[in-house]
């Protein structure tokens, strides 16, 4: 089964096209305009070895939150549209990942319910061009858009560029996997019938 999904979004402040591939092997060809979010977003793609291409026109000139969102947005439909009805599924999964100083914590359940509990403290306002308030912009857009619970929180950390770092990595390393055949069932791995 191919668990690849291709989802495109127009407005008038983003024009954004996103394929992903959830068996791939962590290849990325990322254009989203903001340098420092495409570092995040492959280095997602890369250690939860999805195959991801993004490619994102957006108004810039404005500043750097509707590119970032929208990102977020049509990131999340192309997890749900790639899984499916999630059948065989772990459904859960959980990282703690170190990058020198830091150490975060991510855990999300592909439970067709949206929420994201979130706690990270940067001290700077940006990460290059990107606000670092955007990071948690994203995983709550894309927490909607995927339909899924995600935690993500800093449980040690200084380095600015390595908290947002981590929480990218440690989410790619959760959501791989979550998404990971579970060979002992293969229903949908819940009471309600659906997720």
């Amino acid at each position: 089964m191919n668990r690849i999904a291709t989802c495109e979004r127009k407005t008038k402040e983003t024009t954004i096209s996103i394929t992903l591939n959830l068996d791939g092997t962590g290849k990325t060809n990322i254009h989203t305009g903001i340098g420092f979010f495409d570092h995040m977003l492959d280095g997602m793609a890369r250690h939860g070895l999805f195959d991801l291409s993004v490619s994102v026109a957006g108004d810039l000139d404005v500043d750097c939150h509707h590119t970032i969102e929208d990102t977020g947005i049509v990131l999340g439909r192309a997890i749900q549209e790639a899984l499916g009805d999630k059948a065989g599924i772990r459904r859960y999964g959980h990282m703690i990942l170190p990058m020198d100083e830091t150490l975060a914590l991510c855990a999300v359940d592909l439970s067709g319910r949206p929420y994201l509990r979130y706690h990270a403290p940067f001290t700077s306002e940006k990460l290059g061009d990107m606000d670092t308030e955007m990071v948690k912009e994203f995983f709550y857009a894309l927490s909607y858009g995927a339909m899924m619970n995600i935690h993500l929180k800093i449980l040690d950390g200084e380095n600015n560029h390595h908290m947002a770092e981590t929480l990218f990595k440690a989410f790619g390393k959760a959501l791989d996997a979550a998404t990971q055949d579970e060979p002992r069932i293969q229903e949908i791995w819940t009471t309600k019938g659906s997720l």
